[in-house]
């Protein structure tokens, strides 16, 4: 089990340790996941995504390379920005989704999924650089207020930009991406002076968080999360997620598979379901609308903002937004309306 260069901080926290990706990671602090979770929608939070991976492709023909290996079209952006695209199998379902952050002409920092980060080296190529940082997201409506008493340059890296910056005489990477729905950074710092920088953010006011309250953050956003909402036998066209596809290219593994589907129509897509009460459904939960079987539960969980259970499942296309239907949990039939995410939008 590997451990991040902030495992002795969050120790020291009181953090509940589990197993993620292959890591050992603070599940959550002692104020627990819905404190966290609030605290994210309310002010800021800082959660350690070092499990994450870094792989750096660099070189004349990288852009090329992540160009037909990739879904999306880096060339709709540029050096210094960043973009979400997919890994896909021929059958056209996603082996990894990946956030691009094109941090000079010719240098590339791949970001897998922690169990995927081996598949993505091989599909790419470059080195693996996971081991060398760690990356801090801090999230929340006053993310950049109180980083920039810490971090200033940092605090001013705008949504979907990336820029190399310097703290106390550090080199890091500053990405304006997350995985809450709120606004904030992430922030890749070489792993010996992770420690400092983390402290730094918490002397400002900047709350730990833990993966439990990631998760209810990102479902409460809509966001996929790989192994549930993506994965073996799931397009991006079942999740809704078409606009990561850059048709006009020419070829990218899975190309095939996905036109057909595109011109046949996805036999499945995701929705948002919003239980009537406070009772929340899990993973594998049967979703069914007039007694009959439409779908199953991807992502579920209880809601803190709103105070109900929530879920992201996979329903047969033809079940309408607001449509009613009953969840199976455990035997227990829950009422839930079908919606489209997200469940919560971050304020501003």
């Amino acid at each position: 089990m590997r451990r991040s260069p902030l495992d002795a901080a969050h120790r020291a926290l009181g953090a509940r340790m589990v197993a993620f990706g292959g890591f050992e990671m603070p599940l959550s602090y002692p104020a627990g996941t819905v404190a966290e979770h609030l605290a994210c929608r309310r002010a800021a939070v800082a959660f350690d995504v070092s499990h994450l991976g870094t792989v750096r492709v660099g070189g004349p023909g990288g852009l090329r390379h992540l160009n037909v290996t990739f879904t999306n079209d880096l060339g709709r952006i540029g050096p210094g920005r960043t973009q979400y695209t997919h890994l896909l199998d021929d059958d056209g379902s996603v082996l990894d989704d990946v956030i691009v952050w094109w941090r000079s002409w010719d240098v590339f920092d791949v970001m897998p999924n922690a169990s995927n980060t081996a598949r993505v080296l091989s599909a790419v190529g470059g080195r693996d650089v996971t081991d060398e940082r760690a990356v801090i997201a801090v999230q929340g409506p006053l993310a950049r207020a109180r980083l920039a008493a810490v971090f200033p340059d940092a605090a001013g890296v705008a949504r979907r930009r990336v820029d190399s910056l310097e703290w106390n005489g550090v080199s890091c990477a500053v990405a304006g991406t997350g995985y809450t729905g709120e606004d904030g950074v992430e922030v890749a710092v070489p792993a010996a002076e992770a420690t400092a920088l983390w402290d730094a953010l918490l002397a400002a006011g900047i709350e730990p968080a833990g993966l439990g309250a990631r998760d209810t953050l990102r479902l409460e956003a809509g966001l996929p999360l790989h192994g549930h909402e993506l994965g073996p036998g799931i397009t991006p066209l079942q999740a809704g997620l078409q606009w990561v596809v850059a048709w006009h290219k020419p070829s990218f593994p899975g190309r095939a598979a996905l036109e057909a589907e595109r011109a046949a129509g996805p036999v499945r897509r995701l929705r948002g379901l919003l239980a009537d009460g406070r009772q929340p459904a899990r993973q594998g939960c049967a979703v069914a609308a007039g007694g009959s079987g439409v779908g199953t539960v991807t992502s579920g969980n209880y809601s803190p903002v709103l105070e109900r259970g929530i879920a992201l499942a996979l329903l047969d296309p033809a079940v309408p937004v607001g449509a009613a239907v009953d969840i199976d949990v455990r035997g227990h039939l829950v009422t839930a309306r079908v919606v489209t995410p997200p469940f919560v939008t971050a304020r501003g």
